[in-house]
């Protein structure tokens, strides 16, 4: 393929994308790439922005979810923004430093019905997908035959074959032994023309997703997969400021113990939750990913024109 014949594909792949949210009545918006705070995700590897004398000026955005939340408590209604995204990690077969980012959000919404949207978005570009919906319970049982809720941390730790002993371990974060399972055992034999949302996440990957009050209590939250390759994100969102400090502070706690950099929770985001933040659902999904998936390509390297 041409660079003159990418560069048409990919305008008509993002065509497609702003014609869909134009049909939903989803507005589109433009938030700052650099702020002056970062993410408080222990997953995530900010990347900070310096001047010639080395003066930190910022942090570039590892998503836009801080400013368009932001913009939710202001009463924009639905909203989508396409952009690029900085994460400090290792460049690979499906990760850049800098990649592009499509997120939106949708009010009223739980995490169901936005897996609704979701795949009705995916449907208009990416044709011919066989869907699927799955419990992350369920996942777990077809494939490792464990109930990722109640399993012991030690089960977990057995199942994970980690080349360590239980002792050396600190497992107070569990969710890092399902991750290692999930990512090893579970998505690497997902089907290449399949596409699964897997839902209801364990409470402790809840993120910034609502906590359900269920037996056992389980993560209003999703991610896509086409194939082995995660697509997309999406929580029906916590909406109570006080909950959205606790979980800022146990990141940071997480942080801390693991001797990452510490980040500052972003005072401008909490005071979002003071005003009016509605009840809403929001995903993520890597745009790059999507587009070499669409166009039938095995890197984001294939993907990109420069």
């Amino acid at each position: 393929m041409s660079t003159r014949e990418k560069l048409t594909a990919q305008a008509g792949f993002v065509s497609a994308i702003r014609e869909y949210f134009v049909q939903q009545g989803v507005l589109p918006v433009r938030t700052h790439l650099l702020g002056d705070s970062g993410s408080t995700d222990p997953s995530v590897c900010n990347m900070s922005a310096t001047d010639e004398s080395g003066t930190q000026l910022g942090f570039l955005q590892t998503s836009p979810e801080f400013a368009m939340k932001r913009l939710l408590s202001e009463g924009s209604g639905d909203i989508y923004q396409i952009c690029a995204a900085f994460r400090a990690e290792e460049a690979g077969r499906l990760h850049r430093p800098e990649f592009s980012i499509l997120e939106w959000y949708r009010l009223g919404f739980d995490h169901h019905q936005l897996m609704d949207d979701v795949e009705a978005l995916v449907n208009t570009i990416v044709p011919n997908l066989q869907w699927r919906r799955c419990s992350y319970r369920d996942l777990f049982k077809e494939h490792v035959g464990i109930d990722p809720h109640s399993a012991s941390n030690e089960l977990l730790f057995t199942r994970a074959n980690l080349s360590v002993s239980l002792e050396s371990q600190d497992l107070t974060e569990r969710s890092l032994l399902l991750d290692i399972i999930f990512s090893q055992q579970i998505q690497p034999t997902l089907s290449g023309g399949e596409a699964l949302f897997v839902y209801d996440f364990p409470h402790e990957q809840a993120a910034y997703a609502i906590i359900r009050d269920t037996d056992p209590p389980v993560a209003s939250r999703f991610e896509l997969l086409i194939g082995d390759i995660e697509i997309a994100n999406g929580y029906h969102e916590v909406t109570d400021g006080v909950e959205q400090a606790r979980r800022h502070a146990r990141e940071r706690g997480i942080r801390a113990k693991s001797g990452q950099k510490n980040i500052e929770i972003d005072p401008k985001f909490l005071s979002a939750f003071e005003k009016n933040m509605p009840e809403c659902a929001g995903v993520a999904i890597g745009l790059d990913r999507l587009m070499m998936i669409s166009f039938d390509q095995n890197s984001l390297k294939e993907a990109e024109i420069l």
